[in-house]
């Protein structure tokens, strides 16, 4: 019946059943083509992901591995500093005199104040500490290479703002004028400027217009929300005094719709405005700090910054001294742009000209930031180091292998080769296996309950860290080591016992040495979970700001992990690249130890 009703037409030679197999063989092998290509599709996307993920991190990472330093001349005034306590010596003052005295132009007391800002807070100690080495140098003018301030750091990186260089074909007239300088450009190289920032302006216009539409939505239905509380309050008569619900919602909706009134007045007038400039583009513009910032750089390092522009001429003070009126040649001087406004940058535009100053003169340098392996964590994003965070995890996962690694293996052997089969053991089995399930966060509490409250354990210390680590990664190692002696083939059991050895001789000569690399596998599996907890050390205080870096297992200490989440939530943007930083350091020890998890178990691996 179910040929007739599906007949398959024979093919001229070849009998209905060749046919019949023939089309399931092809349909069977679409279907094998059909998965390999999901689980091809299935494995791109995964490694899509992680390649974002990887590039994502690398690229905000990288600049934590570059620092840039400034080289000045530091008069090591003896004044200053007493050959008998050198420690208290002003060395603050001294840095601060070595910066201005490249500056010798900057005249204001406010400028003179902002100068020092573009050095780390560190650079004073660097200067006392090589003095403390070599006391030799006091009285004596030497060079130095100071760090610079992270905020400097990340602009020297490009990570603040662009610069751009824009063409210019004419010559200059250079004129002094009431509040600085005056320029004349020959051949309206201005131009090009002006009609980038009536850009800027409609951009900004479109965005108040969208913002005037959303208060225009609001404004509406509040207007039709306020005659339904005025029946409201209608309704309720007398009863409705200045407490009633309904004259509050009254007075609440008439409150609202004026402010929203009020605003929507305020974008008009602002939108009108910036209409008014945006038809008229030969006309002069005011820059603000919401705008992109544009400096002259003429001959001799002046460098005006323009306030005001028009096609041909721009106004503005003088940020570096300028030396030179009249005519300049075309050729000798440019103009540049820095593209994100200097109300979006924590770095001003003076301190951007005197950074740049410094860069064209030769006198920063660019390399490896070595301090950041070499120091513990501080406030200041250019000072902060992981040294502290890696010291203790390395503390952290020695006391963990020190306390999991025998008492897992101990465990597992005697579960697996001498625990008898009854329900004690097979109840013990169970809770082990769903102890590897529970969240760490418990592990962290059960810590905290009987580590530091009961025994009196050092709060935050690497001993107490280790040892709830021990607690959380002892399943694991249990099920590992139970997994790989159960992979040892049973002849080497019965061998050994053959030729007379003991049970306990068999295990321990014969079958343990060929379950190592099993054992060693799931140690470092262990090891590396264990290194990239947070949650149950945050529970024993590990959260806390530690500063030096721990000496001893009961110091106060912190791991790569609690660093890495304190850093993520501060707000320097510096320290977003020093989050990123630390996160590539910690993949770093997890591929180190996954390495030497592949480098034992072939060293200790045996064929049979």
């Amino acid at each position: 019946m179910t040929d007739m009703a599906n007949p398959i037409p024979a093919q001229a030679g070849k009998p209905r059943s060749t046919v019949v197999d023939a089309a399931r063989l092809k349909k069977r092998y679409r279907a094998e083509a059909r998965f390999r290509w999901y689980g091809l599709a299935a494995i791109g996307f995964a490694c899509a992901f992680l390649v974002m993920l990887l590039g994502d991190i690398l690229l905000k990472g990288l600049p934590a591995f570059e620092a840039n330093t400034v080289t000045l001349d530091v008069t090591l005034d003896d004044s200053r500093i007493d050959p008998d306590a050198i420690n208290k010596g002003n060395f603050n003052a001294i840095v601060n005199s070595a910066i201005r005295a490249e500056f010798p132009g900057v005249k204001s007391r406010s400028d003179r104040r902002a100068l020092p800002k573009l050095l780390s807070t560190d650079a004073a100690d660097e200067v006392r500490r090589q003095v403390i080495a070599n006391p030799s140098l006091i009285g004596t003018t030497r060079s130095f290479d100071l760090k610079l301030s992270d905020e400097a750091d990340l602009f020297l990186l490009g990570m603040t703002t662009d610069e751009f260089a824009i063409p210019v074909a004419g010559s200059l007239t250079v004129e002094e004028a009431e509040d600085g300088f005056r320029l004349t450009s020959s051949g309206n190289d201005f131009e090009s400027v002006l009609a980038r920032i009536k850009q800027r302006l409609e951009t900004r216009r479109d965005r108040l217009s969208l913002e005037a539409s959303k208060l225009e939505r609001i404004r509406d239905r509040l207007t039709a929300e306020v005659p339904v509380a005025e029946a409201a309050v209608a309704e309720a008569g007398s009863a409705a005094t200045d407490t009633h619900p309904a004259r509050r919602r009254l007075a609440k909706l008439q409150a609202d719709t004026s402010s929203v009134a009020a605003a929507l007045a305020r974008l008009k007038t602002q939108t009108d405005d910036l209409s008014a400039r945006i038809d008229n583009p030969g006309g002069a513009e005011t820059l603000t700090s919401v705008l992109p910032s544009y400096f002259v750089r003429l001959p001799e390092k002046g460098v005006v910054k323009i306030t005001e522009i028009g096609s041909n001429y721009i106004t503005g003070p003088a940020y570096m001294p300028v030396t030179v009126t009249g005519t300049v040649a075309a050729g000798n001087w440019s103009l540049v742009e820095f593209s994100q406004p200097e109300a979006d940058r924590k770095i001003s535009d003076k301190e951007v000209i005197w950074l740049t100053s410094l860069r064209d003169a030769g006198m920063v340098e660019s390399g490896f930031n070595w301090p950041f392996f070499q120091r513990g964590d501080s406030r200041e994003a250019e000072v902060a180091g992981v040294l502290g965070g890696m010291i203790g995890s390395a503390l952290v996962l020695l006391v963990t292998l020190i306390l999991s690694l025998p008492i897992g293996v101990a465990a597992a052997i005697y579960l697996e080769e001498f625990a008898p089969r009854n329900r004690v053991t097979h109840l013990i089995e169970v809770n082990i296996n769903n102890l590897a399930a529970v969240p760490s966060i418990v592990f962290g509490l059960l810590g905290l309950a009987v580590f530091l409250n009961f025994f009196g354990l050092p709060r935050s210390s690497a001993m107490v860290g280790g040892m709830v680590l021990a607690l959380m990664t002892l399943p694991t190692i249990i099920i590992a080591s139970r997994a790989a002696l159960r992979a040892v083939p049973p002849s080497i059991r019965e061998g050994a016992l053959g030729v007379g050895a003991s049970h306990q001789q068999a295990v321990f000569h014969h079958v343990l040495p060929l379950a190592m690399p099993g054992i060693l596998t799931g140690t470092i599996i262990g090891m590396a979970q264990a290194l990239g907890e947070t949650a149950p050390l945050l529970m024993i205080g590990m959260v806390a700001f530690i500063v030096d870096v721990p000496t001893s297992f009961s110091d106060a200490a912190t791991v790569l992990p609690v660093q890495i989440y304190l850093w993520s939530d501060l707000p320097e943007a510096a320290f977003q690249a020093k989050t990123a930083g630390a996160i590539m350091v910690l993949l770093g020890f997890l591929f180190l130890m996954n390495a030497l998890a592949v480098f034992l178990r072939k060293q200790f691996e045996r064929r049979w």
